[in-house]
């Protein structure tokens, strides 16, 4: 058997689910940027892949999530956040991270709920130097590591907080996904269960790796600590499942998405691995 291909993002709050990855034998691991994920597991580049929670509903061939590890957070997440030099209600144009799917839509939901607005979204790469805008939405390490002036953008918002607001509910980034029509497959079985597996053991040593990976990634410990051990949630239930839900549905009720609805694979526990895994 082929080793499994997992597309995966290399940020700070992705290490719980991939890290020691690189060592499970069977799989081989594809690092991109979140917003290219989603693609490239419908294309057959990569056979699973971390990708934005939009794409189980946006991208063609359908794709499956997979609940054996996610991104999210029950309230705030640091990470996800929009910063503006005028009041959040005034904006008028959002220059949106271009690595980003699922946060481009949270922050048109949000601001169209809570605020009655809905602005032009225009891409915005601070990578290749782009100027500071108005009001950006920016994702990921980023928001701590190259985050815009603070006494330029004194109007901030915190997505993940805004939606806990809105819903009581937690909110869902990015999961696991495959193939719709790959997803009892042997392969994909295999490489969900050492997913699985790998995720548990993680979140058993997340001080080893707050303090190995923090550092690599340009984070402060103290509050990178507070990040990963605090405000995410990594692990999927019922709550999540039900989260997601609750955004699909909105989200497509203000035409953000389609009226799709998302198919979930069947959780597969760590008991049916039939391979080895290798742990760092």
């Amino acid at each position: 058997m082929q080793p499994t291909r997992i597309a995966c993002v290399r940020y700070l709050n992705t290490q719980p689910l991939i890290n020691g990855l690189d060592r499970v034998q069977g799989l081989t691991l594809l690092p991109a940027v979140p917003s290219a994920i989603g693609a490239m597991v419908a294309s057959g580049d990569a056979d699973v892949g971390l990708a934005s929670i939009v794409d189980a509903v946006t991208v063609n061939p359908s794709l499956s999530l997979i609940p054996v590890g996610m991104i999210g957070s029950d309230g705030p997440t640091l990470t996800v956040r929009i910063f503006s030099s005028v009041p959040i209600d005034r904006i008028t144009v959002l220059h949106a991270d271009t690595e980003s799917h699922t946060s481009v839509v949270l922050a048109q939901l949000i601001l169209g709920t809570r605020y009655g607005i809905r602005p032009t979204i225009t891409p915005h790469n601070p990578a290749v130097g782009d100027a500071w805008p108005a009001a950006v939405l920016l994702i990921g390490d980023k928001v701590v590591t190259n985050h815009p002036p603070e006494s330029h953008f004194p109007h901030q918002l915190d997505l993940g907080e805004a939606w806990h607001s809105l819903t009581g509910l937690p909110f869902v980034y990015a999961m696991w996904m495959c193939r719709s029509a790959e997803v009892d497959t042997p392969a994909i079985r295999l490489a969900s269960s050492l997913l699985d597996r790998q995720l548990r053991h993680n979140l058993g040593r997340m001080e080893w790796i707050t303090t190995t990976q923090a550092p690599l990634c340009g984070w402060p410990i103290d509050l990178a600590r507070r990040y990963l051990g605090q405000y995410l949630r990594f692990q999927v239930g019922e709550r999540e499942q039900a989260a997601a839900t609750e955004f699909f549905r909105r989200a497509a009720a203000h035409k953000l998405l389609p009226e799709r609805v998302p198919q979930w694979a069947t959780p597969i526990g760590t008991q049916q691995a039939d391979g080895p895994s290798v742990r760092g």
